[in-house]
């Protein structure tokens, strides 16, 4: 339920509630600038050329126009990027770049022919021209060139009715419901030709691929039935380029992403573990031979969350990781040796989420990163893996409206968990401040060190005067399967009291007023928002966004039910009892917390009706409470004015209801 791949195939722009894309975001106190974000940052295979898209943000952090291509000489760091774009007008978005294995084209998606519908075009870097490859109706993403540069692959969704993800807005449901599937196929164009063939079974909708080294078969993750749900149980697949040879090789225990093929390709790679989200990526690394077999972990006991792969001669891989609440690069040999490479309090990122990603080139060493921090806004860097030299200089003059983020940890029951402590801007040891606790979503997913983003940006309530607590409890990346995994079957009771020793912490050794503190959060957030106010009287308000309150009718209104099962055991019709014991609605009657809540009115992760019912709960139980429903939005959030109106009410009702003491 984290936000957070979908909205990378929507423009890879927007991201969300502490887990977003790279971006501006301006204090409500009056720092303004417009500046630039930055996404689908990639180096050539030979590591001569990178490219990546940006986009204007305007004084308030929200998307200008549209989304534009250029391509920098690394031999000549200091001359002008050039554009690269499908003779695209103003306002159009041109996105997903994918090199060529020579490093002479890019492949790109533009929507400069008609807007909303991209299409695939192949450009020469040297040159003026520009190739369209495909003229479909559809959604189309994830181009990837074969190793000898003449074909190219992507994932489509023919004559889909809106973005593919449960993240953005549901098609409003009347009439017979048919459940009409859209599947993503996994397609080929032919570079020169143009000729377009759909390759993977109409039944199946596949998420990710990978071309093998010859160029002649693919691996795929992929499952039948709804692309919303179905991640969840997907099983790795092969398929020939002909089409055919459809193959299972490895049905997982939980949930897998990212294959890679082995440079002799004998071996495809995987990352398997227990993930919440699509495309928020955290577990172990995995083994399989390629024509099938048993899958071996050769991560085991990695104090760390990996996040994406790379392959290195011979045998070799490189990957990335979220450890103890930041990003790192590390390598791990055929026996399971790891090896860490780098490690810093920041994010690197390639533009798809805030997991930790690289761009590599074919020397194995260098590479291209966003890199940003709280304190710095974020750039595009290359260079040999930890020692990149900056490319853009686009938001130099960017500075943080908000105070300064350490990393915290503290013990709760014998765990080590760590967090981020945001504190005020401006601070002063010798007032006493409050403290707001931000919950992420997920619960698969980590805060991590980065300049904020446009939507649900809590870090606003430090230019307010706030200290602002962000936990990884148990469940979240960044400590291994085993933290991940220590809130199966326990939601709201073991991480709630990590999120509780962690207020205690802080309140005793800050200046923090102990009866001004509140907590908020959206999606999972949002959940042990409504958790919190029927366990304790601990928060003296509460902004619940996107939440759970009832689990047993949560099961049958959301659109990814299958996330569902092995956090709980099994569904909710062969054991209710579990889903009732981590309900809020079991609990309501506790409630005594001053709460705001917000949601997107055709939200499929975590539905309207649940923040309805929570609302309706606590209004007939006489808890102060405010309901807010925006209209047309999804689980994420789009529209630049509803996400002002999100941060407005949320500020405005932490000021409200916790006034400083009089003196």
């Amino acid at each position: 339920m984290r936000i957070d791949k979908q909205l990378a195939n929507f423009a890879m722009i927007f991201l969300t509630a502490i887990f977003f894309l790279a971006t501006i975001s301006a204090s409500a106190q009056g720092t303004t600038l417009a500046t630039k974000s930055f996404k689908d940052v990639a180096i050539s295979p030979d590591g001569s050329h990178v490219a990546w898209v940006e986009r204007a943000l305007n004084s308030d952090s929200q998307p200008v126009g549209g989304s534009e291509i250029y391509v920098q000489d690394l031999k000549s760091p200091n001359g002008q990027p050039r554009r690269v774009s499908a003779k695209c007008e103003a306002g159009c978005s041109e996105d997903g770049i994918a090199w060529s294995p020579d490093s002479k084209h890019i492949a790109f998606l533009s929507d400069a022919e008609s807007s909303g519908q991209s299409e695939l075009y192949s450009a020469e870097i040297n040159g003026n021209t520009v190739h369209k490859l495909t003229s479909l109706t559809g959604f189309l993403t994830d181009a990837q060139w074969s190793p000898d540069g003449n074909t190219l692959a992507f994932l489509f969704t023919e004559n889909a009715p809106r973005v593919a993800g449960p993240l953005m807005a549901m098609t409003p449901e009347t009439g017979v419901i048919d459940d009409k599937v859209y599947e993503q196929r996994l397609t080929t164009v032919d570079a020169k030709t143009a000729n377009v063939r759909q390759l993977s079974p109409a039944d199946m909708y596949v998420y990710e691929y990978d071309w093998a080294p010859n160029g002649n078969t693919f691996a795929a993750i992929a499952a039948r039935g709804s692309g919303d749900a179905n991640w969840y149980v997907a099983k790795l697949y092969t398929l020939n380029l002909t089409g055919e040879g459809w193959q299972s090789i490895y049905k997982p225990a939980l949930q897998i992403a990212d294959p890679r093929w082995s440079l002799d390709g004998k071996q495809i790679a995987f990352i398997e573990g227990i993930m919440s989200d699509e495309g928020s990526i955290g577990g172990d690394i995995f083994l399989v031979p390629a024509n099938g077999g048993k899958a071996r972990n050769v991560t085991p006991d990695l104090a760390a969350s990996a996040a994406g792969l790379h392959w290195q001669p011979p045998d070799k891989i490189l990957f990335t990781e979220t450890r103890d609440g930041q990003p790192g690069i590390a390598s791990v040999n055929g026996s399971g040796k790891v090896t860490q490479l780098w490690t810093r309090p920041e994010v690197i990122t390639t533009g798809d989420w805030d997991d930790a990603q690289i761009s590599l080139a074919n020397d194995f060493s260098t590479s291209a990163v966003i890199r940003e921090s709280p304190a710095r806004a974020p750039e595009i860097w290359a260079g040999p893996i930890g020692s990149w030299k900056q490319i853009t200089h686009a938001n130099e003059a960017a500075k943080p409206a908000w105070g300064e983020m350490k990393s915290l940890h503290w013990t709760s029951d014998s765990m080590q968990v760590q967090g981020w402590l945001l504190y005020p801007k401006d601070y002063n040891p010798s007032k006493h401040y409050p403290l707001v606790v931000v919950v992420h979503g997920g619960p698969g997913a980590s805060v991590q060190p980065a300049w904020p983003g446009p939507f649900f940006n809590t870090d606003e309530l430090s230019a307010h005067g706030y200290f602002v607590l962000y936990p990884n409890p148990r469940g979240s990346f960044g400590q291994g399967e085993k933290f991940t995994q220590a809130n199966v079957k326990d939601f709201g009771y073991g991480d709630f009291r990590d999120i509780l020793a962690g207020v205690d912490e802080v309140v005793k050794t800050l200046p923090i007023d102990n009866n001004r503190v509140g907590i908020t959060g959206w999606s999972y957030g949002g959940y042990m928002t409504m958790w919190a106010v029927t366990q304790t009287n601990r928060f003296r308000a509460a902004v619940s966004g996107a939440g759970l309150f009832n689990w047993q009718s949560y099961y049958g209104e959301n659109d990814i039910d299958e996330w569902m099962i092995p956090f709980f055991g099994a569904s909710v019709y062969d054991d209710p009892a579990v889903y009732a014991k981590s309900a809020p609605a079991t609990f309501i009657k506790n409630a005594k917390t001053p709460t705001l809540v917000l949601v997107g009115e055709r939200d499929g992760e975590c539905p309207a009706p649940q923040s309805r019912e929570f609302w309706h709960a606590l209004k007939t139980l006489g808890v102060e409470t405010q309901l807010v429903i925006y209209p047309g939005e999804g689980h994420a959030i789009q529209q630049p004015d509803h996400r002002r109106d999100i941060m407005n009410r949320m500020i405005g009702w932490f000021d409200q209801q916790m006034p400083p003491s009089p003196n």
